[in-house]
């Protein structure tokens, strides 16, 4: 039986005796509003929302199982496919992941590049957050005055990795490649770009007094429901509660940088947006301490059992052959335990769970993204509410489908 039919014949049950005057609202699985394959079964009186059943799965492709089997560089490619409006981000929290269980040390200079590459993603993921958010309620001109600066942020995954996408970016012990000569000088000019661009969205859309009336104190949530529900990243921010990995867990050097951390007051969703639209700001911030800054040296660390060689050596040196065989063919080679790493990818606290027991492959993988807690309290967000006002509550939300099924 396919999932359609088992939640048909689940809802079917639930509201086969509906009170007089109530309407079931199918909002997905394929809505414009949902942005991927999300089924919400909305009962409503009139236009208030009584109750809401959400449904996920749809999307779902087996990530964490298929982990099992892959190598630790070749789950790299399931990682391009959770949250694939800021790839990067995964992928580095993977990566992340596996050189902290393999104790390995990159130089300086990945690091610096690592972190450029991670907040033009976030930014990139809230200007579409952001953008669209205007969409969903009838305002386009806003995401369409990003869209050329995300294009532009596009353009330098594309040089760095080969794709826009699927970046597939980093790998154990380094990045696949160098950067390019004129890396530096083009986000330097993004930056210049964005500042100004952003503050024009903001004219434009946040302060557009329509905008402000469909999303001021809607679907908000409280700092403490927000705890318990698991919320992390922007949206347990706008609830009032500072807690940003990159602070209060720090990873590569964003303990030695300075930024701040945005926060709202009642985590709804015109909090969410601000949140979002000062973030992007303090990774400006970000990338402008370290641009200037990234060192000369390798791009990725010496562990010749674990990084790959160059294919030029490999065709003229008999140890470096080697090498390439051993790690093609039997993979890297992880010590036995169990692991966790969380990172602040852009909607939150992204963590990759691992079990290894030496082997080429993990034993068990198990990712905590950040969509899948928001989704949790989506009903409970939208009940009593305008039905119209669910379509601003899940798009600040920022629900990916693909991170939320992984």
């Amino acid at each position: 039986m396919v999932m359609y039919e088992k939640t048909a014949e689940h809802f079917g049950q639930k509201f086969k005796d509906l009170p007089e005057g109530h309407l079931l609202v199918n909002l997905g699985p394929s809505h414009p509003a949902t942005h991927g394959i999300l089924q919400n079964v909305i009962q409503i009186d009139g236009e208030r929302v009584v109750d809401t059943e959400s449904v996920i799965g749809y999307v779902h492709r087996c990530f964490e199982k298929l982990g099992e089997r892959y190598d630790y560089n070749q789950f790299l490619v399931c990682t391009d496919r959770m949250n694939y409006v800021s790839t990067p981000l995964n992928n580095i929290g993977w990566i992340l992941t596996v050189e902290k269980m393999m104790q390995i040390q990159v130089p300086d200079r990945v690091t610096y590049v690592r972190m450029i590459i991670s907040e033009l993603s976030r930014i990139m993921d809230h200007i579409i957050c952001n953008g669209i958010m205007g969409v969903d309620l009838g305002a386009f001109s806003g995401l369409l005055h990003l869209f050329h600066h995300r294009e532009n942020i596009y353009q330098i995954l594309e040089k760095l990795t080969g794709a826009r996408l699927t970046t597939t970016f980093c790998r154990v012990g380094g990045m696949e490649r160098d950067i390019y000569p004129e890396f530096q000088t083009e986000i330097k000019l993004i930056l210049k770009g964005l500042k100004p661009a952003l503050d024009e969205f903001e004219e434009l859309l946040i302060r557009n007094k329509i905008f402000n009336e469909r999303t001021k104190g809607i679907g908000g949530i409280s700092a403490d429901r927000a705890i318990a529900y698991g919320f992390s990243g922007p949206n347990l921010r706008a609830a009032g509660v500072p807690w940003d990995v990159r602070k209060d867990d720090p990873y590569m050097f964003y303990d030695k940088v300075n930024f701040d951390i945005p926060v709202g007051e009642d985590g709804s969703a015109l909090d969410r947006t601000l949140v979002r639209m000062e973030e992007m700001r303090q990774s400006m911030k970000i990338i402008e301490q370290l641009i200037d800054g990234i060192p000369e040296g390798p791009y990725h660390a010496d562990v010749p059992h674990s990084f790959l060689p160059p294919k030029d050596r490999v065709y003229h040196n008999m140890e470096e052959l080697i090498y390439h065989f051993k790690i093609i063919m039997h993979g890297v080679k992880v010590p036995p335990g169990e692991y966790y790493h969380a990172t602040e990818a852009a909607n939150g606290e992204l963590g990759f769970y691992v079990v290894s027991e030496g082997d080429k492959s993990p034993w068990r993988v198990h990712v905590r993204r950040p969509c899948f807690w928001y989704y949790q309290a989506f009903p409970e967000m939208v009940k009593g509410g305008l039905l119209a006002d669910t379509i601003a509550t899940m798009s600040s939300l920022n629900v990916i489908a693909g991170e939320l099924d992984c």
